[in-house]
């Protein structure tokens, strides 16, 4: 393991609805996770907004960020993310300023410029009243500029969100995110965990381009990570089984509430579908607790990233519970290494 400062950890939570079950357990679960995420050390805990998708409950995210803030007293909370171009910037400062006033020092704004969902689902959220990707760097600036203190003489506020200063995060998963997060002076998570190929593009881009803000004053990278851990590889290797048929769903355009596992994939798909499969899922950690480590420090050594943000698609949630258990003492553990090679390194210098 190369040695650095220490790496925070954190949860990426779409709201699962599993095969049977309904929004109503989804969000029980995703607070009960929660919860135990802020007793592990999990730095933030963030919900992602995705439309017209029958495995996901997370669409209204705000309303599911107060829901989570509210029923923890100390972990971070926000989206990975609000995807911009479906909403008003002004909509969006107020919705998070309001959250900001509610739980002040916990909120965390991450925007993205997809539309999370079909093209179809997009005209239906936006009835041609609201932005296109084209004009997210214009969206972005008016939001950003919704949650500083106001001006004099400006005509709109965002009441409240005006003065909130609420951290903004950019999402990206191409180098045209990185760039725009790199010149703003923002921190940049990668969706690495669903598309890898340009994350270490993006990365080399981000802060080789970063420019100082009054948010941050150096680049801050998360990275995206599946983490699917259980007492034993061949059990979390079953768990896997699950995000596969989802992945292998959407290649085959038929999304669906989150599958059950299965013992393998053998036979349940084509060589091309697997190898589409095998692409999407390339920076998925599964296994024991060891193998487990040994990915993650592989993972954390590749990227310098400063923070992973785990997610798990899961379909047992006390399995799922489970996989964050043991994911969250491995990062105490390779933080505890890196401590010690950082003392060490201290002492010989």
């Amino acid at each position: 393991m190369t040695p650095g400062r220490l790496v925070r950890y954190s949860v990426l939570d779409l709201s699962p609805i599993v095969a049977g079950g309904s929004p109503a357990a989804s969000f029980r679960n995703s607070l009960d996770l929660a919860r135990h995420a802020e007793r592990w050390g999990y730095h933030r805990y963030w919900l992602a907004e995705h439309h017209n998708i029958p495995g996901i409950a997370s669409a209204a995210t705000s309303v599911v960020i107060g829901y989570v803030a509210g029923g923890t007293s100390h972990i971070r909370v926000g989206s990975g993310g609000i995807m911009l171009p479906n909403h008003a910037p002004l909509v969006i400062a107020e919705q998070f300023g309001t959250l900001e006033a509610l739980y002040p020092g916990r909120i965390d704004l991450g925007v993205g410029r997809a539309p999370g969902g079909d093209m179809p689902t997009a005209r239906a959220l936006r009835r041609n009243l609201g932005s296109s990707g084209d004009t997210f760097p214009q969206d972005l600036f008016e939001l950003l500029a919704f949650l500083r203190a106001p001006v004099p003489g400006q005509a709109v506020r965002a009441i409240p969100g005006a003065g909130s200063n609420v951290p903004v995060y950019l999402l990206g998963s191409s180098d045209f995110s990185a760039q725009l997060a790199a010149e703003l002076g923002l921190p940049f998570a990668f969706a690495s965990h669903f598309a890898p190929e340009y994350l270490h593009v993006a990365l080399a881009l981000y802060r080789a381009h970063f420019r100082p803000s009054e948010q941050l004053d150096r680049p801050y990278a998360m990275i995206g990570v599946n983490v699917i851990a259980a007492d034993t590889d061949d059990e979390a290797r079953r768990l896997f089984t699950t995000l596969q048929q989802q992945f292998l769903n959407l290649v085959r355009g038929v999304p669906s509430e989150i599958p059950p596992p299965f013992a393998g994939m053998e036979g349940r798909w084509s060589p091309p579908e697997k190898a589409h499969v095998d692409r999407m899922t390339h920076y998925s950690v599964v296994g024991s607790p060891q193998t487990v480590r040994e990915g993650l420090e592989r993972l954390i050594d590749e990227t310098q990233a400063d923070e992973v943000i785990a997610t798990a698609s899961i379909f047992d949630h006390p399995s799922r519970l489970r996989s964050f258990e043991i994911a969250a003492g491995v990062f105490e553990e390779i933080n505890a290494a890196r401590t010690q090679e950082l003392a060490g390194t201290a002492r010989l210098s």
